[in-house]
C-alpha cells in the first residue's frame, strides 16, 4: 500500500480515538512521528474531502461528516443531536411531517439528524445539498457574519436562476438574506416538485450553529396553517437552544 495512504489512515484512526477532542497538528504529527509539513498536507486533503474538520486555526482536528457517512454512524455533531432529538420527535408528532437538523459545510447544507413522519407521501431530501437549494441552507447563509457571507459569495457565486428565480444579482441576494435574518424564518417553494420547506435557526450560546426545518408536499402546506407550522418550529428551536446553552 502507498505510504501516504497508511499515513492518512493513521491520522484518521488517531483522531477517532477521542472523537470529541480536537487534536492540534503538532500533537498528531509528533504522536505518529510525521514531519509537520507532511502531516499538514495530508490533513488539508482530508479536510477538503470532508473526512476531517479543522476546528479553528489552533483548536485542532476532529472527524468530518464523510467519516460518519461511511459507517452509517449518527455521532456527527453529537451535541446537536443530543440536544435536538426529543424536540424533533415532538415536532414530527405535532406536524406529522419530516423534520431536518442541518449545518453549513462549505457550500453544502448537511443533514446531521432527521425524523420521519407516518404519512404515506413523504418528502425526502439528500444528506448533502447546495445551500441555495434549500430553506435550511438559506437560513444558515442568512445568519453568517457579513465577512463570511461575502467570502461565500465570492467563492461560490450566486444561485442559478432555476434554483432561486427571485435572485437576479448580488443586491437581490443580500436583500433576500437580510429579510430571512430579520424574520428568523426561511420559506422555500420547489415548484417543479411541489414541495415547501420552512426553516428556523438553532443557536448555541447566541451563535447560530444549525437550522431546523420541516419539508412537506405543497398540497398539505396549502391546507395547513402557516402560522401554526412556524410556531411549532420556533417552539422546538427554543427547546433545542435551551438544551445547547
Amino acid at each position: 500500500m502507498i505510504q501516504v495512504i497508511h499515513r492518512a489512515l493513521d491520522l484518521m484512526e488517531l483522531i477517532a480515538s477521542e472523537p470529541e477532542r480536537p487534536k492540534p497538528l503538532g500533537e498528531l504529527a509528533d504522536r505518529l512521528g510525521l514531519n509537520h509539513g507532511t502531516c499538514a498536507n495530508i490533513l488539508k486533503t482530508l479536510v477538503s474531502r470532508g473526512y476531517v474538520e479543522q476546528q479553528g486555526v489552533k483548536k485542532g482536528y476532529i472527524l468530518g461528516f464523510k467519516s460518519y457517512v461511511l459507517t452509517g454512524n449518527d455521532a456527527y455533531r453529537k451535541d446537536l443531536m443530543e440536544a435536538s432529538q426529543q424536540a424533533m420527535d415532538h415536532l414530527t408528532r405535532l406536524t406529522n411531517e419530516n423534520c431536518l437538523l442541518a449545518i453549513l459545510k462549505d457550500d453544502q447544507r448537511l443533514i446531521v439528524h432527521r425524523t420521519f413522519a407516518e404519512q404515506d407521501l413523504q418528502v425526502r431530501t439528500a444528506e448533502e445539498k447546495p445551500a441555495y437549494e434549500s430553506a435550511s441552507g438559506r437560513m444558515l447563509l442568512a445568519m453568517l457574519p457579513t465577512d463570511l457571507l461575502e467570502r461565500f459569495i465570492q467563492k461560490f457565486g450566486l444561485p442559478r436562476p432555476e434554483i432561486w428565480p427571485e435572485i437576479l444579482n448580488q443586491t437581490d441576494l443580500y436583500r433576500a438574506l437580510a429579510q430571512i435574518r430579520r424574520e428568523e424564518f426561511a420559506l422555500q417553494t420547489i415548484s417543479h416538485r411541489h414541495i415547501v420547506g420552512l426553516a428556523v435557526p438553532i443557536r448555541k450560546k447566541g451563535v447560530v450553529v444549525a437550522s431546523l426545518s420541516v419539508y412537506l408536499p405543497e398540497y398539505r402546506y396549502m391546507a395547513t396553517s402557516k402560522a401554526q407550522l412556524v410556531a411549532y418550529l420556533q417552539t422546538a428551536a427554543e427547546t433545542i437552544n435551551a438544551n445547547l446553552a
